[in-house]
This record gives structure tokens, sequence and C-alpha cells, in this order.
């Protein structure tokens, strides 16, 4: 089992989240949000594989006016992890996802806390 934390942009969740420092992700438990094929469930993975959207940062809709990115499960998500995905997908924006992902990686974090700027 390998415990490191991996750089690539391609696990960037859609919404911002980095699934490479998710410890089910690190521990095999979790194939990550892009090959999760059990993931249907979720209106924002839906909506950017249906727009060809790498992430949400690549929509015009400003994440806050967004009902699918800001839909109850995504609030309860956050709730429970302190979680704030608008700041990802501006750090997205800032910085692009090759460095967001180094970014994250490099940090072990998953997403950016609430009440943080940056990760």
């Amino acid at each position: 089992m390998n415990k490191e934390v991996k750089t690539d942009k391609e696990l960037i969740a859609y919404c911002g989240l980095y699934c490479g420092a998710c410890g089910k992700f690190i521990k095999g438990n979790c194939p990550g949000c892009r090959k999760n094929e059990k993931a249907k469930w979720c209106k924002i993975r839906t909506c950017c594989i249906n727009n060809n959207y790498h992430t949400c940062a690549e929509c015009q809709t400003n994440t806050h006016d967004c009902k699918k990115f800001n839909n109850f499960f995504s609030k309860l998500f956050a709730l429970v992890f302190k979680s704030d995905r608008n700041a990802c997908i501006r750090r997205i924006n800032d910085i692009g996802e090759e460095n967001y992902a180094k970014e994250m990686s490099d940090k072990g974090k998953m997403t950016i806390k609430k009440g943080y700027s940056k990760c």
C-alpha cells in the first residue's frame, strides 16, 4: 500500500477537492472522483462531465450562484469537513490546475478549510 500523496491534476475532483490527499484514496478504498462510477448521484460531477469541464473552475457561473455546486450533499460535506470548495475553485482559477495539484499534494490537503484563504 502506497501512502504517498501524488501530484496529478487528474486527482482534482470536479468540485475542487484534491482526491490525491484523501485518506480513502491513499488507502485504495476509493478510486477518486473521476473514476468513481458509483458517484452518479453527484450533481457537480454530472454537470462537469456533461459540459466537458475538467473542474467547476472552467464554468462561467459563479460557484456561489450555482444550485448544483451548492446542493444539499455538498453543503453537508462542507459542514462535516469544514471545507471551503469555493476557495478551492478560486485557487484553481488563480494558479491553474497543475500548480493547485502540486500545492495540495505538497501540503497533504484534500481541501481548503473554511476561514483560510489558501490551503
